[in-house]
């Protein structure tokens, strides 16, 4: 008789919740814990079977009937950024980036606020105190870092945070567990401007992928993440390519 190993991951089904990208229609999760020295390995392994990291929980979608929820990786070796990408480039171009550990901290929370505030005032983030903003950060069992972006002033000063993106590393790829910006910057298209510097970041490091979460047809939510092609969606016969 074949027995399960005494440290694999146990998976749970949560109950119905109203569903945050299409109206009208419920969600459930499975999910598991991503905890100890297994976790890097095992958050591989899931994230490339279309789950999501949450703190130490990995999740996926499980609704009884609805597949909206499709996970999306942008392909490196081939991804070409298009014209209104190579603008928002310039746009941007006095960003400053810089890797840091995974650390809260006061400033990151007042932009984390302002954006929530802002874009997501209904949603299960709007209430979250400093310190569950801290636990969303910190409380990670794999590696993961959190890319600052700050305002360059032309005297070389370096200014404001204006985007922040916590992400965790693969051995295929980037996964960008959440970023939040500058609200009052909705112009500059910082979220897609992000992608685009992980997209260069993951290149530099040889690595094949970005995962960009889920992408959910006829959410204008998500509408963004198709844009940034070529790219694959996770199907029930595996990852397709999209052009």
């Amino acid at each position: 008789m074949t027995k399960e190993p005494r440290d694999a991951p146990q998976f749970y089904l949560t109950s119905p919740a109203p569903c945050p990208y299409l109206p009208g229609r419920e969600e459930r999760k499975v999910f598991t814990h991503l905890i100890g020295l297994r976790a890097p390995a095992l958050n591989d392994t899931l994230t490339q079977s279309g789950f999501r990291r949450s703190q130490t929980i990995a999740y996926r979608p499980a609704c009884e009937q609805c597949r909206a929820c499709v996970s999306v990786r942008v392909k490196i070796d081939e991804f070409t950024p298009s014209r209104g990408m190579r603008r928002i480039r310039r746009r941007n171009a006095e960003l400053v980036a810089e890797t840091r550990p995974a650390r809260a901290t006061p400033e990151q929370y007042g932009l984390f606020r302002r954006y929530v505030g802002a874009r997501h005032s209904d949603g299960g983030m709007a209430d979250m105190s400093m310190i569950d903003y801290q636990m969303m950060i910190e409380d990670s069992h794999v590696d993961t870092r959190l890319v600052e972006y700050r305002l360059a002033h032309g005297n070389g000063e370096i200014g404001a945070l204006v985007a922040c993106c916590l992400t965790d590393r693969l051995s295929d790829g980037l996964s960008m567990v959440y970023s939040f910006y500058e609200p009052e910057l909705e112009h500059r298209s910082l979220g897609a401007f992000m992608i685009l510097d992980h997209a260069e970041r993951a290149r530099a490091f040889g690595l094949p992928h970005v995962y960009l979460g889920y992408w959910v047809e006829g959410s204008r939510k998500m509408e963004y993440k198709s844009r940034f092609l070529p790219q694959e969606r996770l199907g029930m016969s595996g990852w397709v390519r999209v052009d």
